[in-house]
This record gives structure tokens, sequence and C-alpha cells, in this order.
């Protein structure tokens, strides 16, 4: 069996990661000129990265796999560290951008939607679907994979709780309004949805796609009279996020609705705006006493 294939089973089986883990590092290796690259190998590897069209982004996260198939070719027991000897590449520095968010006029345009009468009932289906996914996205801040893997069983109707499957199947347990349990009372009677069901399925029950929810979000956006935002999926859960702190959320909490491993994620996905910065500055200001 090749290095490359070991590692990917020790990930699997030992380390118990996803299979979406797993798809990560087959395809993040294949960039690798050789199972044991040199430091000269692995600067090319970037640079090729770069004449491929990765952006700083998609090369980083391609670097934290090879790195830990690096770190795991040493045959070292310690965490990987400023101690290790073995190769590795350095993270590309990333622009700062400022996610894009929703504004409070398309929030409330997004909750207040209904689907027209004169659709047809599966078509019906289809657009209570796409609005109940936006109300989850927008009230929990959960991520589209999170979403997208419910199952009427993890959720807690009296005690407005859902349990969400995160990544390095991580459960975490978080809290929901009585806005979107109303709307899922309706569409689970509505549609007759069974316990064990999937919440969000195809109308034969299969799963529904990342791809097929971001069509849905951006139907859902252009049916009300507005652009969908840029990184549109990715952009409800930044909504959410700033939107909890700009209502006196803490960091910590908000950390632990994210379900991110660090702070620092936290602190990076809720970037405020000028407007929240100059609306505390006003508060604080010694000047303006």
């Amino acid at each position: 069996m090749d290095r490359f294939a070991a590692f990917i089973r020790e990930r699997k089986y030992l380390h118990n990661v996803s299979e979406n883990t797993v798809r990560w590092y087959t395809h993040a290796l294949k960039w690798l000129p050789s199972q044991e690259p040199t430091q000269s190998e692995l600067k090319d590897t970037v640079l090729r990265m770069r004449e491929a069209g990765l952006k700083e982004t998609g090369c980083n996260a391609a670097i934290r796999a090879i790195n830990a198939y690096l770190h795991w070719c040493s045959d070292s027991e310690r965490k990987c560290g400023p101690g290790c000897t073995h190769p590795r590449i350095a993270a590309l520095k990333e622009p700062q951008m400022v996610l894009p968010t929703l504004t409070d006029a398309q929030i409330k345009l997004l909750v207040g939607w209904r689907p027209k009468l004169n659709y047809a009932d599966e078509h019906r289906f289809y657009q209570r679907r796409h609005h109940l996914l936006a109300l989850i996205l927008l009230d929990t801040g959960c991520r589209i994979t999170e979403a997208l893997t419910i199952h009427l069983g993890d959720v807690d109707m009296d005690n407005l709780l859902v349990i969400l499957n995160g990544k390095g199947a991580k459960q975490r347990v978080v809290p929901f309004s009585f806005v979107l349990r109303k709307a899922l009372c309706r569409f689970v009677t509505d549609f007759g949805l069974k316990s064990d069901a999937r919440l969000f399925a195809t109308k034969d029950g299969g799963p529904v796609g990342r791809l097929s929810a971001l069509r849905s979000m951006k139907w859902l956006c252009k049916e009300l009279g507005f652009p969908a935002p840029g990184r549109t999926l990715h952009a409800f859960r930044h909504t959410f996020a700033v939107n909890y702190l700009r209502r006196g959320g803490s960091v910590f909490h908000l950390q632990k609705v994210l379900g991110h491993s660090s702070l620092e994620m936290t602190r990076r996905y809720a970037n405020l705006t000028t407007v929240d910065i100059q609306a505390v500055h006003e508060r604080v200001s010694l000047l303006s006493r």
C-alpha cells in the first residue's frame, strides 16, 4: 500500500474523519509530485496551485491537508508545531475581505415571503422547502451541509432545540425561535413528514444536494426582487453571526453556536460593519458624555 493510501486509511479508521474530509485529503494530496517531497518540490507545488488559478484560501485548504500528511510521515507522536523538523508548507497570506451579508430589509422580505396560491401542489412543496431552508440558515447560523442533514428526529419542538451534525463528526445542540417552530410545524403537518424523515428531501425522500440548495436560495432572492449576495449560502451564516453580536450576544456563545473549534475562527466570521463600530463608539466615547 502506498503512503498516501496508508495515511488516508489511518485518518478514516483511527481518527474517524468524515467522508468529506477523506475527499479533501485525497484531492489535496494529488498536488504532490511524490510521496516524499522535498522542500523545493513543496514550493513548486504551491506555484502550480497558483498557476492553476487557485486563490489563497483554496491553496491554504490544500496546504493544511498536505502538512497533516507530512507530519504523519515523520512518525512523530507530538502535535505538529514549531518543534517539528519535517518539510512543510507555510500558509499563504489571505486578503482580509468583509464577507457579504443580507440587509435588514432583505431579511424581512425573506422571513415574510409566502408562496403564491396559484402554484401547483408539487411546485408549492419546493417553494415551501426553499423558504424553510432560508429560515433555518438565518435563525441558527448553521452550515448548509448541517442544515441539509437534519432529520425530523433531530428537532425538539418543545424545547426549541435542534441537533446539528458538524465537521469532524461533532454534534452540537443549538436553539431556534418560536417563529421557526411555527414554520417547521406547518411544513411537517402540511406535507406529512414522518419522525425519521429528512427535513430537506426531494419529493421521493432523497437527499438535497448543496448545488440544489444554492439554486434555491438564489431563486428565492430573485423572487423577492434583490440579487443574491456573493458566496450566497455562506452569506446567510455570516448574516446570522453579525446580527448575533449586533444584538448583544457574546462572541464566546457565538463560537459554540457556530461550531467553531477556536475563537479566532469566530472573530473572522463575525466582522462588524462600519455602522456598528460607529454606534458603539458613540456610546463609549469620552467626548460624547
